[in-house]
C-alpha cells in the first residue's frame, strides 16, 4: 500500500496521531509526498485540533510546491476554519489560483462554522452568480442558516434552480428550515417530494412534527416508515417516537415501540434507555420504567438516574426517589443540578416543604448553583411552612446571583410574601420593575395576595394598573377579582369585571 493510500486509511479510520506520525516517518526516510498526501492529514489536524501540526504541514506544502494546488488548498482552508483562524484561512483562500465549488463550501460552511452568517451569505452570491455553481453541500449548509423563512424560501428557490432540492440531504435541510419556522404545510410538501427518503430524512420530519406540537402526526409518520420505506428506524428514531408517546399519554403504542426496538435495534444506548424511562414515568407506571431502568445497568448515566428520580416524583413515589439519589451517589456518580431540582421540586409539588427546603439547603452545601426552576418550586413550600426565614435566604441567594430581576422569580417571591404576611416586602418587589411583565402571572400573585388579606382597595388599584398597562386578565386574575367583589359586596363592581370577563 502506498504512503498516501495508508494515510488515508488511517484518517478515514479514525487514527489521526497514527496517520500523522507515519507522515513524519516518511519525511524523515526522504519519501516524496504527492498533492494527495496532504489532504487527509490537514484533516486530521483538523479532529486533534493540532494548529503546530498543521502548520508544520502548510510549510511542507510550500516547500514541495503543492500550496497552489486546488485539492490541498481547500483542504488547508477548511482546517484553518475548523480551527477558528479565519484571516489565515481566507489568506489560503485568496491566494488560490483556481477554485472549485468545494473550495467556495468550505469558505461558506466554515464562516457558518464560526458564526459568521452574513458572510457566508455573501461569498454563495459570489458562488451563485460567477463561474461556479453552488452544489448541494452549499445549499444545506446554508438552508441551516438562514435568519428568516423568507431568507428559508430564497434558498429554497436557489435549490430548485440547481435542480437539487429532492436530493435527500438538500430536501432533509429544507424541511428541517420550515419546521423551525412553524411552516409545516410547505415542510410537509418538501418531505412528501423527497427522492430516496433516508432515516435522516424521516427523523428530521418526525423531529419537526414533535417541535410543532403536533406529536399524533408522528406516530402517523412513523408507521408510514414501518410499512411503505426500507429505511430502518435508528435509535433518534426511537427517542423522537418515544418522546411523542409520552406527550400522548400513548401506552400501549409506546409498549410496542419498545418491543419493537428489542427486536430490531442495532444499537441501545443510554439516551434511548432514558427515553424510555420517561415514556413510562409520563404514562403513570412507575413500575415498567424501573424495571426499564433495572434492565439498563452498565448503560445507565447521569441523565438516565435523573429521569427515573424525576419518575418517580411525578407518579408520587418520593420514598422510592430518595432511595435512588442515595444509591446513584453510592455508585460513584455526583448529583447535578438537574438531579437535585428534581428532588426539590419534587417534594415541593407533592407538598412537603420541609423535604424540599432540606434538599434545597443540601444543594448548597454540595456547591452547586440553584437553578431557576429550583428556586421557583421551592418558594411555594416555604408559603405553605409560613418558613419566612428559609424564604429570605432564597431572596438574598436571587439578589447575589443576580437574578432577582427575573419574573418568574420575581412572581414566586411576591407570592411567598404575600402568603407569609408580608405586604410591604412583596410590594417593593412590584414595584422594582419600572416596566411591569406582561405575564399575567406576576399581577395575580398581588391581586390575590391583597385579596387574601381584605385588603380589597389595593387589590382593585393593582387591577386598574394592569389594565391600564394593557396586560391581558387571564381566568385566575378573574377569579382573584371577584372574589374580591364578593367579599366587600361590590355587586356593580362584580358585574362589571364579569362583563369583562365574558367580553
Amino acid at each position: 500500500m502506498t504512503m498516501k493510500r495508508e494515510i488515508a486509511k488511517l484518517v478515514s479510520d479514525g487514527f489521526f496521531k497514527e496517520a500523522i506520525s507515519l507522515y513524519s516517518q516518511c519525511h524523515s526516510a526522504s519519501l516524496p509526498p504527492n498533492k494527495f498526501t496532504f489532504p487527509p492529514l490537514l484533516k486530521a489536524c483538523a479532529k486533534l485540533k493540532s494548529l503546530p501540526q498543521g502548520q508544520i504541514l502548510h510549510t511542507h506544502l510550500i516547500k514541495t510546491g503543492f500550496s497552489s494546488h486546488v485539492y490541498a488548498a481547500t483542504s488547508l482552508t477548511d482546517m484553518y476554519m475548523k480551527l477558528h483562524l479565519l484571516h489565515d484561512a481566507l489568506k489560503v483562500f485568496d491566494e488560490m489560483p483556481e477554485r472549485n465549488p468545494t473550495s467556495f463550501n468550505a469558505v461558506i460552511s466554515g464562516f457558518l462554522q464560526n458564526g459568521y452568517s452574513r458572510e457566508a451569505f455573501s461569498v454563495f452570491k459570489q458562488v451563485g452568480f460567477g463561474t461556479f455553481r453552488p452544489n448541494s453541500e452549499t445549499i444545506s449548509c446554508l438552508l441551516l442558516a438562514c435568519e428568516s423563512v423568507q431568507h428559508g424560501m430564497e434558498m429554497h428557490c436557489w435549490a430548485i434552480k440547481l435542480g437539487v432540492e429532492t436530493e435527500v440531504y438538500v430536501a432533509t435541510s429544507i424541511v428541517t428550515m420550515y419546521s423551525n419556522y412553524e411552516e409545516l404545510v410547505s415542510a410537509t410538501k418538501v418531505f412528501e417530494g423527497t427522492r430516496n427518503k433516508s432515516v435522516v430524512s424521516y427523523n428530521a420530519f418526525i423531529s419537526g412534527l414533535l417541535q410543532n406540537g403536533v406529536p399524533q402526526l408522528v406516530l402517523d409518520v412513523f408507521k408510514d416508515m414501518r410499512e411503505c420505506s426500507v429505511e430502518v428506524p435508528n435509535s433518534v428514531t426511537f427517542v423522537l417516537i418515544l418522546s411523542a408517546c409520552a406527550t400522548l399519554l400513548y401506552l400501549r403504542f409506546g409498549r410496542q415501540v419498545h418491543g419493537f426496538i428489542m427486536k430490531t435495534a442495532k444499537e441501545f444506548n443510554a439516551t434511548l434507555a432514558t427515553a424510555l424511562v420517561d415514556m413510562y414515568s409520563k404514562c403513570g407506571c412507575w413500575h415498567l420504567a424501573f424495571d426499564a431502568f433495572k434492565e439498563l445497568d452498565g448503560i445507565r448515566n447521569l441523565i438516565t438516574w435523573n429521569s427515573m428520580i424525576c419518575g418517580m416524583m411525578l407518579n408520587a413515589q418520593s420514598e422510592n426517589a430518595v432511595e435512588l439519589f442515595e444509591q446513584l451517589e453510592c455508585e460513584g456518580l455526583v448529583p447535578d443540578s438537574a438531579t437535585w431540582n428534581s428532588m426539590i421540586s419534587g417534594f415541593s409539588q407533592l407538598g412537603k416543604g420541609v423535604e424540599a427546603i432540606k434538599y434545597f439547603k443540601r444543594m448548597l452545601s454540595a456547591g452547586i448553583v440553584p437553578s431557576l426552576k429550583s428556586i421557583t418550586s421551592l418558594l411555594p413550600a416555604c408559603s405553605d411552612l409560613s418558613a419566612l426565614q428559609c424564604g429570605k435566604e432564597i431572596h438574598g441567594h436571587t439578589i447575589r446571583t443576580d437574578i432577582s430581576s427575573d419574573e418568574f422569580i420575581a412572581t414566586a417571591l411576591i407570592d411567598m410574601y404575600m402568603k407569609c404576611g408580608y405586604h410591604d416586602l412583596a410590594r417593593r418587589i412590584f414595584d422594582q420593575f419600572d416596566r411591569k411583565p406582561d405575564d399575567p402571572a406576576f399581577w395575580n400573585a398581588m391581586i390575590s395576595g391583597f385579596g387574601r388579606k381584605g385588603e380589597n382597595e389595593s387589590a382593585f388599584e393593582i387591577f386598574d394598573r394592569m389594565r391600564e398597562e394593557k396586560v391581558q386578565p387571564n381566568a385566575a386574575t378573574f377569579i382573584s377579582v371577584l372574589s374580591v367583589c364578593s367579599h366587600t359586596g361590590q355587586v356593580d363592581k362584580g358585574w362589571q369585571v364579569f362583563r369583562m370577563m365574558i367580553g
